[in-house]
Protein backbone atom coordinates (compact mmCIF):
# COMPACT_ATOMS: atom_id res chain seq x y z
CA UNK A 1 0.00 0.00 0.00
CA UNK A 2 2.86 2.32 0.68
CA UNK A 3 4.04 1.72 -2.85
CA UNK A 4 0.68 2.88 -4.18
CA UNK A 5 0.84 6.11 -2.22
CA UNK A 6 4.44 6.82 -3.33
CA UNK A 7 3.45 6.17 -6.97
CA UNK A 8 0.42 8.46 -6.81
CA UNK A 9 2.53 11.21 -5.18
CA UNK A 10 5.17 10.87 -7.90
CA UNK A 11 2.54 11.09 -10.69
CA UNK A 12 1.00 14.18 -9.07
CA UNK A 13 4.41 15.87 -8.82
CA UNK A 14 5.15 15.00 -12.46
CA UNK A 15 1.82 16.41 -13.68
CA UNK A 16 2.25 19.56 -11.57
CA UNK A 17 5.75 20.14 -13.00
CA UNK A 18 4.53 19.65 -16.58
CA UNK A 19 1.66 22.11 -16.09
CA UNK A 20 3.99 24.72 -14.60
CA UNK A 21 6.50 24.36 -17.43
CA UNK A 22 4.00 24.55 -20.30
CA UNK A 23 1.94 27.38 -18.82
CA UNK A 24 4.80 29.56 -17.67
CA UNK A 25 4.69 33.19 -18.71
CA UNK A 26 8.48 33.62 -18.68
CA UNK A 27 9.81 35.88 -21.46
CA UNK A 28 13.41 36.50 -22.50
CA UNK A 29 14.80 39.77 -21.19
CA UNK A 30 14.20 42.64 -23.60
CA UNK A 31 17.28 44.42 -24.92
CA UNK A 32 17.36 48.20 -24.67
CA UNK A 33 17.04 50.11 -27.93
CA UNK A 34 20.28 51.06 -29.71
CA UNK A 35 21.33 54.69 -29.19
CA UNK A 36 21.00 57.08 -32.10
CA UNK A 37 24.27 57.64 -34.03
CA UNK A 38 25.96 60.97 -33.46
CA UNK A 39 26.52 63.26 -36.38
CA UNK A 40 29.82 65.06 -36.84
CA UNK A 41 28.17 68.32 -35.82
CA UNK A 42 27.10 66.79 -32.51
CA UNK A 43 30.62 65.65 -31.51
CA UNK A 44 32.17 67.63 -28.70
CA UNK A 45 35.03 69.71 -30.15
CA UNK A 46 35.72 69.77 -33.86
CA UNK A 47 38.76 67.93 -35.21
CA UNK A 48 41.09 69.70 -37.58
CA UNK A 49 41.02 68.40 -41.14
CA UNK A 50 43.86 66.07 -42.12
CA UNK A 51 46.31 67.67 -44.54
CA UNK A 52 48.05 66.21 -47.57
CA UNK A 53 50.23 63.17 -47.01
CA UNK A 54 53.95 63.79 -47.64
CA UNK A 55 55.12 62.69 -51.06
CA UNK A 56 57.24 59.56 -51.25
CA UNK A 57 60.83 59.83 -52.42
CA UNK A 58 60.66 59.13 -56.14
CA UNK A 59 64.28 57.93 -56.30
CA UNK A 60 64.70 54.23 -56.78
CA UNK A 61 67.31 52.14 -55.00
CA UNK A 62 69.59 52.18 -58.06
CA UNK A 63 69.31 55.95 -58.45
CA UNK A 64 70.33 56.41 -54.82
CA UNK A 65 73.26 53.99 -55.27
CA UNK A 66 74.38 55.89 -58.38
CA UNK A 67 74.17 59.22 -56.54
CA UNK A 68 76.33 57.88 -53.68
CA UNK A 69 79.06 56.87 -56.14
CA UNK A 70 78.89 60.09 -58.19
CA UNK A 71 81.06 62.15 -55.85
CA UNK A 72 81.34 65.30 -58.04
CA UNK A 73 77.62 65.11 -59.01
CA UNK A 74 78.24 65.50 -62.75
CA UNK A 75 75.88 62.65 -63.70
CA UNK A 76 78.74 60.30 -64.60
CA UNK A 77 80.83 57.88 -62.53
CA UNK A 78 84.50 57.71 -63.37
CA UNK A 79 86.74 54.81 -62.45
CA UNK A 80 88.43 56.98 -59.81
CA UNK A 81 85.07 57.74 -58.17
CA UNK A 82 84.15 54.06 -58.19
CA UNK A 83 87.38 52.73 -56.61
CA UNK A 84 88.14 55.62 -54.23
CA UNK A 85 86.06 54.27 -51.30
CA UNK A 86 87.99 51.00 -51.49
CA UNK A 87 91.47 52.60 -51.74
CA UNK A 88 91.96 52.92 -47.95
CA UNK A 89 91.13 49.26 -47.28
CA UNK A 90 93.44 48.20 -50.12
CA UNK A 91 96.27 50.39 -48.80
CA UNK A 92 96.05 48.68 -45.39
CA UNK A 93 96.65 45.29 -47.02
CA UNK A 94 99.31 46.46 -49.54
CA UNK A 95 102.29 46.41 -47.16
CA UNK A 96 105.02 47.15 -49.76
CA UNK A 97 102.94 49.94 -51.40
CA UNK A 98 103.57 48.71 -54.92
CA UNK A 99 99.90 49.02 -55.89
CA UNK A 100 99.47 45.24 -56.13
CA UNK A 101 98.10 42.91 -53.51
CA UNK A 102 99.91 39.59 -53.46
CA UNK A 103 98.75 36.47 -51.67
CA UNK A 104 101.62 36.84 -49.19
CA UNK A 105 100.51 40.37 -48.24
CA UNK A 106 96.93 39.19 -47.73
CA UNK A 107 98.08 36.12 -45.79
CA UNK A 108 100.39 38.21 -43.56
CA UNK A 109 97.48 40.46 -42.52
CA UNK A 110 95.23 37.42 -41.97
CA UNK A 111 97.89 35.75 -39.80
CA UNK A 112 98.32 38.95 -37.76
CA UNK A 113 94.57 39.11 -37.22
CA UNK A 114 94.47 35.42 -36.20
CA UNK A 115 97.37 35.77 -33.76
CA UNK A 116 95.84 38.92 -32.27
CA UNK A 117 92.59 37.07 -31.64
CA UNK A 118 94.28 33.92 -30.21
CA UNK A 119 94.50 35.25 -26.64
CA UNK A 120 95.55 31.96 -25.03
CA UNK A 121 98.17 31.11 -27.72
CA UNK A 122 96.63 27.71 -28.42
CA UNK A 123 96.86 28.13 -32.24
CA UNK A 124 93.07 27.67 -32.36
CA UNK A 125 90.25 30.15 -31.83
CA UNK A 126 87.46 29.52 -29.38
CA UNK A 127 84.02 31.00 -30.00
CA UNK A 128 84.78 33.97 -27.77
CA UNK A 129 88.14 34.61 -29.49
CA UNK A 130 86.60 34.28 -32.94
CA UNK A 131 83.90 36.80 -31.98
CA UNK A 132 86.64 39.43 -31.51
CA UNK A 133 87.49 39.20 -35.23
CA UNK A 134 84.04 40.36 -36.35
CA UNK A 135 84.03 43.66 -38.22
CA UNK A 136 82.89 46.58 -36.14
CA UNK A 137 79.31 47.64 -36.82
CA UNK A 138 78.90 51.05 -38.35
CA UNK A 139 76.55 53.36 -36.48
CA UNK A 140 73.27 53.66 -38.36
CA UNK A 141 72.46 57.04 -39.79
CA UNK A 142 69.14 58.58 -38.90
CA UNK A 143 66.54 58.04 -41.61
CA UNK A 144 65.42 61.65 -41.27
CA UNK A 145 66.93 64.91 -40.11
CA UNK A 146 64.53 65.02 -37.16
CA UNK A 147 67.01 63.78 -34.53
Amino acid sequence: MLRWLAGIAAVLLFVTGAVLIFRSDAEPPALPAAPEPRLAAQLPGQLAPIGEAPAADPKSKEVKRFDRSDKNEDGRITLAELVEPRRKAFAKLDSDADGRLSFEEWAAKSIEKFEGADADGSKALTRAEFATTAPKARPKKAACACA
